[in-house]
């Protein structure tokens, strides 16, 4: 007979910028601190974290923030990456910094760097520690972090209240999990900038990565591509010769980096005690409300 086994308890990956941004622009101008400093962001994003964590009780949890919208070693790659988007205003910035220090107070591990972006510290952490005794539940609407998913992990979209496993990815992409980075680096990725290879388009990619498995399979088979009952088979064969450098050098920009450096050991990044005096700093110097204060206190508990 066959023991039971208990199922690995979740360690929540939170990705904080998409519950910044979207705070930014829906919640009003009316949020200040007693500068005249907006603070619409931090409040939304005060709001949804009270949300989350009573709705999870969240123990083993870490928040990523993005600090590397310019610098990151994408850019050394691609100066084009993510070119196309306009800079963050200056007051979110100032409220990102405001809500890593929140996050903090509140006990939980804050992730960021100059470097790498939150996806990468995201990835890295579930890399290098959370698959030894959790599942993991990636608290995030970006779609390049899908291609993290294993078996029994979790890509929630929060806000929207959707959940994606890896057996519904192909589904969605048209690929497998592990394959999207480079159906990405083929087919291109307009979000970020990265126009893949000229006139290889979704479609053709999902076939190429179906029939071949990898960047790497298709190269391998590049003979054999121009007999494939595909259209524009011969089209498509001499543009993935002529562009392979930029192909592989793309496939660096899509897949995550899971070697980023860490604040901390990665067994320590589980939450700590509430700093309630820098809790209390927070709440004060920006003005949050008696009742979203009185949660937040209660969260931290």
């Amino acid at each position: 007979m066959s023991e039971n086994v208990a199922p690995l308890k979740p360690f929540y990956l939170v990705d904080a910028s998409i519950y910044l941004f979207r705070a930014y622009y829906s919640f009003p101008d009316a949020f200040a601190d007693a500068d005249g400093n907006p603070t619409n962001a931090l409040n939304g994003f005060a709001y949804w974290l009270c949300q989350f964590l009573e709705e999870t009780t969240a123990s083993a949890i870490a928040v990523a923030f993005d600090q590397s919208l310019t610098s990151s070693f994408r850019n050394e790659l691609y100066p084009d990456y993510k070119a196309n988007r306009e800079p963050a205003p200056e007051q979110l910035k100032r409220q990102f910094n405001w809500a890593r220090d929140l996050t903090a107070a509140l006990g939980i591990p804050v992730l960021s760097s100059s470097e790498y972006e939150a996806d990468d510290l995201i990835a890295s952490v579930a890399h290098r520690v959370c698959r030894r005794h959790y599942r993991v539940v990636f608290v995030t609407a970006d779609k390049d972090i899908a291609q993290l998913l294993a078996a029994d992990d979790i890509l929630w979209d929060h806000a929207r209240s959707r959940t994606f496993r890896a057996t519904q990815i192909k589904s969605q992409f048209g690929v497998q999990p592990a394959q999207i980075a480079d159906f990405l680096a083929l087919a291109g990725d307009s979000v970020d900038n990265i126009p893949g290879a000229p006139g290889i388009g979704a479609k053709t990619a999902q076939r190429l990565l179906g029939e071949y498995g990898t960047l790497e399979g298709i190269y391998d088979n590049l003979k054999d591509i121009g007999n494939l009952p595909i259209r524009s088979a011969a089209r498509i064969q001499n543009t993935l010769r002529s562009s392979r450098d930029r192909v592989f050098m793309f496939r660096k920009l899509t897949r995550l980096a899971v070697d980023a450096p860490l604040p901390t050991e990665p067994s320590r990044l589980v939450r700590g005690v509430v700093d309630e005096a820098e809790l209390n700093a927070v709440i004060g110097n920006n003005r949050l409300g008696e009742h979203l204060a009185a949660r937040l206190r209660n969260a931290g508990k």
